[in-house]
C-alpha cells in the first residue's frame, strides 16, 4: 500500500515538474499587453452612402448568428444608424443617405499624434474617428495613403501620447513568437498571438511588399493594427488574411514596419510616395522557360513586355531579356525586382545586368518616376494573323495592316485555334504570338520555318499577347506532326 502511494506521489511530482518546465518555455505576453496596449487605437470610419449599401463590415451577409453578435457588442447593423434629428432610416418615404460605419485599428508612432494604419481602412472615408485606450476620441486628418503598400498616415491633435517602439523585421525568424493587438469586430484592445510562418511573401498584385506571414488570429477590425515581437517592438502592420469564410484561418499577412515607416515618412513630407519606374512587364522564370532560354537555373525576372518610350525602352531593355542583377543586387525571384526598382530614387542611373539570347549584357538605365495611378502604366499593346495547322497544334493568321498599327508596325500571328500540347500549355484562341525564343515574328512562313528547326522534345518559349498583357509560354515540341 505504502509502495503504491509513493509511486503515485512520484508520478504526480514528475508531472508537475514537466508541466512547470513546459510552461517556462511558453512566452508571457502580459507585460507586452500592459505596456503596448495604450499605443494601439480603434479607428471608426464614417461614409455617407445609400441605405441599401450600408454594412458594418465588408462581406457581412446578415445571417442571424452574425446579427446577434453585432447586437450583443453594440455594433450598428445596416439601416440602424439614425438619420438627422434622430429619425429612423427611411422615414418620410425618402431614400435617405446613411452614415455607414466600418472599423479598423492603428497605432501611435509619435507622441504628437501621428498614427499608422492601412490605406484600405480609411479609403473613401468622409470622417475618421480615432479612439484611444483611455476612451478619448479625436477626429483624425488623413495625411496620405498609399494603395500600393496599403499604408496610411493619420494625424490627431493631441500631445504626450503613448507611442510604440519599432523593431527590425529583418531579424525576425520563422517560428518566432509574435502578437497582434487590435479591434476585431470592434472589440477594442484584443490581443492574439502566434508564430512567424514565413518571411518575404509575395502576394498577387502586391509587388512592393515582402509580407510577413503569421498564424496570428486576424479578423475584420484588426486591419492596420501592430504586430509585435516578444521585445514589445512593432515589426509589422497587419494588412490582410487568406480566408474562405471571412474569419481567421491561420494565414495572416503583415507589412514589415520598415516599409511602412518609409512610406509614412514620404506621405508626411510629400503627401505621396515617389517610386522608381522601369516601364516593363515581368513574369516568373519557370523551369521550362529557363530551359528554352538555355539557362541553368530559374534565377532572374523575365521581361515579357517593354513600354514604348519608357525608361527601360530608352535604356535598351528588350522583351525576352532576363534581369539577373539590378543596381548591384542579385534578382533571384521575379518579385525581387519591383521592390528594388520601387525603392530606387527617380532620376538615378543604375546598372542592370541581363541575359539576352544566352549572353550576358550590362545596361545603364535612367530610372523614371512611377505614375501615381497604376492604370497609367500601360504595357505596349500588340495584336495579330493565316490559317494552317502547324506542328505544335496552332492555327494561325497573319495580322492585317490595321492590326499591325496596334502592334506599332510589328507583325503578329493571331491564334484562330489551339490544340494538343500548345493548348495544354495555356495558349488559347484570341492570343497573339509575337515571338519565338527571343526572335520576333516576321511572318507566318518565317515562324513555321523556325518551328520546324526544333527537335521533338525540345522546349520553346512563345511570346504571347493576351489583351494588353504579354507573357512567355513554354511549349514542348510534340512528336507526330
Amino acid at each position: 500500500m505504502m509502495r503504491n502511494w509513493l509511486a503515485a506521489f512520484l508520478f504526480g511530482l514528475i508531472s508537475v515538474v514537466q508541466s512547470s518546465a513546459y510552461a517556462k518555455d511558453l512566452p508571457d505576453f502580459t507585460e507586452l499587453a500592459e505596456k503596448q496596449g495604450p499605443a494601439v487605437v480603434n479607428i471608426s470610419i464614417t461614409q455617407n452612402m445609400r441605405a441599401e449599401n450600408a454594412a458594418p463590415f465588408p462581406g457581412f451577409n446578415g445571417d442571424e448568428q452574425m446579427q446577434e453578435f453585432f447586437k450583443r457588442f453594440g455594433i450598428p447593423l445596416p439601416g440602424q444608424i439614425p438619420g438627422p434629428n434622430g429619425q429612423a432610416p427611411g422615414q418620410n418615404g425618402a431614400q435617405p443617405e446613411f452614415k455607414s460605419q466600418s472599423l479598423g485599428s492603428g497605432f501611435i508612432i509619435s507622441s504628437d499624434g501621428y498614427i499608422l494604419t492601412n490605406a484600405h481602412v480609411v479609403a473613401d472615408a468622409d470622417e475618421v474617428i480615432v479612439k484611444l485606450s483611455d476612451k478619448r476620441e479625436f477626429k483624425a486628418k488623413i495625411i496620405g495613403a498609399d494603395k500600393r503598400t496599403d499604408v496610411a498616415l493619420l494625424k490627431i491633435e493631441a500631445t504626450g501620447l503613448p507611442k510604440v517602439t519599432t523593431g527590425d523585421p529583418s531579424k525576425l525568424k520563422v517560428g518566432e513568437w509574435v502578437a497582434a493587438i487590435g479591434s476585431p469586430f470592434g472589440l477594442e484592445n484584443t490581443m492574439t498571438a502566434g508564430i512567424v510562418s514565413a518571411k518575404g511573401r509575395a502576394l498577387p498584385q502586391e509587388n512592393f511588399v515582402p509580407f510577413i506571414q503569421t498564424d496570428v488570429a486576424i479578423n475584420p477590425g484588426n486591419s492596420g493594427g501592430p504586430l509585435f515581437n516578444l521585445a514589445g517592438e512593432v515589426v509589422g502592420v497587419n494588412s490582410q488574411i487568406y480566408s474562405r469564410s471571412g474569419g481567421s484561418m491561420g494565414l495572416s499577412f503583415s507589412i514589415p514596419i520598415d516599409v511602412a515607416i518609409d512610406v509614412s515618412n514620404q506621405l508626411k513630407v510629400n503627401g505621396k510616395v515617389n517610386r522608381g519606374w522601369l516601364g516593363i512587364v515581368i513574369q516568373e522564370l519557370s523551369k521550362d522557360l529557363a530551359e528554352s532560354f538555355g539557362m541553368k537555373n530559374t534565377n532572374g525576372a523575365l521581361v515579357a513586355a517593354v513600354e514604348k518610350n519608357g525608361p527601360a525602352d530608352k535604356g535598351g531593355l528588350q522583351a525576352g531579356d532576363v534581369i539577373v542583377k539590378f543596381d548591384g543586387k542579385a534578382i533571384v525571384a521575379s518579385s525581387d525586382l519591383p521592390r528594388a526598382v520601387g525603392a530606387t530614387k527617380p532620376g538615378k542611373t543604375v546598372a542592370i545586368d541581363v541575359l539576352r539570347k544566352g549572353s550576358e549584357k550590362s545596361l545603364n538605365v535612367l530610372i523614371g518616376d512611377m505614375p501615381t495611378d497604376p492604370s497609367e502604366v500601360t504595357p505596349s499593346a500588340k495584336p495579330a494573323a493565316k490559317p494552317e495547322l502547324n506542328r505544335i497544334g496552332l492555327l494561325l493568321k497573319e495580322a492585317t495592316p490595321q492590326q499591325k498599327k496596334k502592334l506599332n508596325g510589328k507583325s503578329g500571328l493571331l491564334v484562330i485555334d489551339s490544340q494538343g500540347a500548345v493548348a495544354q500549355a495555356g495558349v488559347r484562341r484570341g492570343d497573339v504570338i509575337l515571338g519565338l525564343n527571343n526572335t520576333e515574328v516576321q511572318s507566318l512562313e518565317q515562324f513555321n520555318k523556325q518551328l520546324a528547326s526544333f527537335a521533338v522534345g525540345k522546349t520553346i518559349a512563345l511570346l504571347v499577347l493576351r489583351g494588353e498583357n504579354t507573357l512567355y509560354v513554354p511549349v514542348k515540341i510534340p512528336a507526330g506532326r
